[in-house]
């Protein structure tokens, strides 16, 4: 219990500090730990961190059912920065019992959180118990009526080992998509070409497609559901 309220009030001394001092302290704080890499932002946090302690653990979800341009920036990123980037794949039981009683594309119509369940929090989870820490790269502004009230850092009870605290780190929380949008051009830092496409929050194939102007990133994603069910269980 203890631990947890530390961590709230470390969340409260860390809403002012630059993302690159909070991952300064998650690095320096804990050894066990390790950053989520999938997107533009998450790319902007494998940069900072090599700079500030070379050799972190990055690990990225592989569905099976993400754009070829993805697997392409994933391999880009791991040469870039020399990264062990270790990929996390899901079950092969539990995805071949899904596809074979619902076919490839159920989502369609009974929502996608069945499908995320078994290709991401599965393996999530998996990898989350072994770690003490973890690094994400939400923000704020990425979907309003989901995280508008994300903290700085928190214990993640969705997937923390029983009687266990597991501090998850929101180093870009109060940036916004323009001020990741600087870091990546300043830094000439790699980034996924769909993104020149008109794709900005990009997740499996079948489940994201271009934004227009002036609709939300997350529009983009599971566009058939509502608006409030755009999370993929990731982060609860």
């Amino acid at each position: 219990m203890n631990d947890t309220i530390n961590l709230v009030d470390l969340d409260s001394n860390l809403q002012a500090a630059s993302p690159q001092e909070i991952l300064a302290h998650a690095l320096a704080e804990h050894d066990n730990i390790a950053i989520s890499f999938s997107g533009a932002e998450d790319v902007v946090l494998v940069d900072m961190a090599s700079r500030i302690k070379p050799g972190v653990q990055v690990f990225c979800l592989d569905t099976g059912r993400l754009h070829a341009a993805t697997y392409e920036f994933i391999d880009k990123v791991r040469q870039h920065y020399d990264v062990d980037l270790q990929i996390l794949f899901p079950d092969a039981t539990a995805v071949q019992q899904l596809v074979n009683e619902k076919g490839l594309f159920s989502f369609y119509q009974d929502t996608h959180k069945e499908c995320c369940a078994i290709r991401k929090v599965g393996p999530l989870r998996k990898k989350l118990l072994t770690l003490d820490a973890w690094i994400t790269g939400q923000r704020k502004d990425q979907s309003p009526g989901t995280r508008a009230n994300i903290p700085v850092v928190q214990h993640d009870r969705a997937f923390s080992r029983p009687e266990e605290v597991l501090a998850k780190y929101n180093p870009l929380v109060n940036w916004t998509s323009a001020q990741v949008w600087d870091y990546i051009r300043s830094n000439d830092v790699p980034y996924n070409k769909l993104h020149d496409q008109g794709f900005i929050s990009i997740g499996c194939e079948p489940c994201t497609r271009p934004t227009g102007p002036g609709q939300h990133e997350r529009e983009g994603r599971w566009w058939w559901e509502e608006e409030t069910k755009k999370e993929c269980g990731l982060h609860r």
